[in-house]
Formats: structure tokens, C-alpha cells, sequence
């Protein structure tokens, strides 16, 4: 799924839960900040790439809205540091470690790990296997479900069309 409807999924759930317990506006913050960082994260190295070396804005922009097959060619050091990055920020595993971890340390949940928990579950099912399959179990393995593609043009305009619905619905339902 792209960033934004990452951003306004996130803010559903948090819209949802806000009828049931009070959250501060530092938890909604932190919870939608975690739920587009894995997308922002593996992002970084194209952006540095195209920041600092001899890579351009231009094939940034077209590696964030790529189809499969249609990437852009990068150096191979970007390649694996944006392929490694994903697969550590779309894992179960290192969601998992890092939830347990925090858990331990405070003995309760922290609620903004669920924004990065609803970025997985999303993904896992929007990406296909050409492009970008989320690593669910990673360091494991690499493999990913192949689900469909979140740009494919259909797909994209009913999950903005279900965003707007759902919103409009909490909107008028408050």
C-alpha cells in the first residue's frame, strides 16, 4: 500500500479506538508516525543516493511509484541497502522482537507499535511477488505472500474510495 493510505489507515484505527480509550495526541502521533516509517525507511537510501551522489530526484520518484519491472536501475550497494531495509521493517520477526522488548521493559503494550503492526498486515497482502513481497519472516526467510499489487489502478482508487467512506462514516457517526 502507498505511505498516505498507510497514514489514513493508520488514523481509522486510531479513530476506532479513540471511541473506546482515551489516547493522547502524542500516542496518535507516534502510532501513524510508525505506520508509514517502514515505507520512509527503506526509502533513505535512494534518497541519499539521489541527495548526495550522482543519482537524480527523478529516479527516486520514479522507484517510490514503480510497477513491477519497471524500476529504475540503481548501484548496487542502494539496491541492497533499500532491499535489506524493507525486509527488516515489513517483518514479523523483528516487529515481534521489538514489541516483546518493549513489553518487558514496560510492562504493558505501547499502543504506537500497532501503526508499524497494521503497516505489515496491510502489506502482506498488498504486494505482489515481482515487486517488493513482504518478508513476513524475516531474517528466516526472504518470501513473501503474493498478494496483489497495491498500484495496481483499480485497486488504488477502492482503497481511497473505502478510506473516504470510512472516514465520512466516523465523521458523521461521532
Amino acid at each position: 500500500m502507498d505511505i498516505l493510505a498507510h497514514g489514513l489507515w493508520a488514523g481509522v484505527g486510531l479513530g476506532m479506538a479513540q471511541r473506546r480509550w482515551q489516547l493522547t495526541r502524542r500516542t496518535m502521533a507516534a502510532t501513524v508516525a510508525l505506520a508509514v516509517l517502514p515505507d520512509i525507511v527503506h526509502l533513505l537510501p535512494s534518497l541519499l543516493w539521489a541527495t548526495f551522489g550522482d543519482g537524480t530526484f527523478a529516479a527516486l520518484r520514479d522507484y517510490a511509484v514503480a510497477v513491477p519491472g519497471l524500476e529504475p536501475v540503481t548501484p548496487p550497494m542502494v539496491e541492497l541497502l533499500t532491499h535489506h531495509l524493507h525486509c527488516i521493517f515489513h517483518s514479523a520477526v523483528v516487529a515481534g522482537g521489538v514489541t516483546a522488548l518493549l513489553w518487558a521493559l514496560r510492562r504493558s503494550l505501547w499502543i504506537p507499535l500497532l501503526g508499524w503492526w497494521s503497516h505489515i498486515v496491510i502489506d502482506v497482502f498488498t504486494h505482489s511477488a515481482d515487486f517488493y513481497p513482504s518478508p513476513v519472516l524475516y531474517p528466516f526467510t526472504q518470501w513473501g505472500l503474493d498478494g496483489l499489487a497495491w498500484n495496481t489502478p483499480w485497486f488504488m482508487v477502492l482503497n481511497y474510495i473505502a478510506l473516504a467512506a470510512v472516514w465520512a462514516w466516523m465523521l458523521r457517526s461521532r
